[in-house]
């Protein structure tokens, strides 16, 4: 029993290392922070919580029949990259163009507050998906899942992988809920270069994302020039 309890552990652990570097949840504050320019605490407060649970189902989905359904369609990880990867590329590229956040009229911050229906639908798409749990993600835990299906005692393995999944999904909500606190040292000016400075990133991410499937696709292609 003990040591079943210990590969339990593991498993949480494996699932938290393997997943927080990518998720990145305090690298998501930011960009979270310019789509609900204009929200208050409480819209902010109840998104970042659908946001949350939104990426707890898509991990654990992905660990217990993503496999699955990609073999279903005939989908390979490479061309979940590239595609997710030109999804984060466009978003990228719409923060980084977009005017000022800061200067946004007092009428569309007032509109913004109000209809938070408006605001909830980008709770799955962008800031969901490919924002916070991107292709990257979904692929690591495609492989977890597949992994862990694998050994004797599955059943146990899952559960485990379903308890670090929701850590992760706590550690997405604090720093989505808090991300006006944790940005407001840096002032009015400091935050729109940050806000900058993160889309620029964000767009490379995409880029290397796209780069990394385009590779793998490629590969066969070079091994037979040779």
């Amino acid at each position: 029993m003990e040591t079943s309890l210990i590969a339990a552990f593991k498993t949480v652990f494996v699932v938290v290392a393997a997943l927080l570097p990518i998720l990145n949840p305090p690298g998501a504050a930011p960009v979270f922070l310019a789509m609900t320019d204009g929200a208050d605490a409480g819209v902010r407060a109840a998104l970042a919580r659908r946001i949350a649970i939104n990426v707890l189902v898509m991990l654990v989905a992905a660990m217990f029949i993503g496999s699955f359904v990609l073999e279903f369609f005939g989908i390979s990880l490479p061309v979940v990259r590239v595609a997710g990867g030109l999804l984060v590329c466009s978003t990228g590229w719409q923060l980084l163009s977009s005017s000022d956040p800061h200067t946004t009229s007092d009428a569309a911050r007032t509109a913004n507050t109000v209809n938070f229906d408006v605001l909830s639908q980008r709770a799955f798409y962008p800031l969901t998906f490919p924002l916070t749990c991107g292709p990257g993600s979904i692929a690591v835990a495609i492989t977890l899942g597949a992994n862990l299906q694998g050994s004797k005692v599955a059943v146990m393995h899952m559960a485990a992988a379903v308890l670090g999944a929701l850590v992760l999904a706590a550690s997405i909500f604090v720093c989505l809920r808090f991300a006006e606190g944790l940005l407001k040292p840096l002032g009015k000016t400091g935050t729109t270069v940050f806000l900058r400075l993160s889309a620029f990133v964000l767009l490379c991410i995409g880029v290397q994302i796209f780069w990394d499937g385009a590779a793998e696709l490629l590969e066969p292609w070079k091994l037979s020039r040779r």
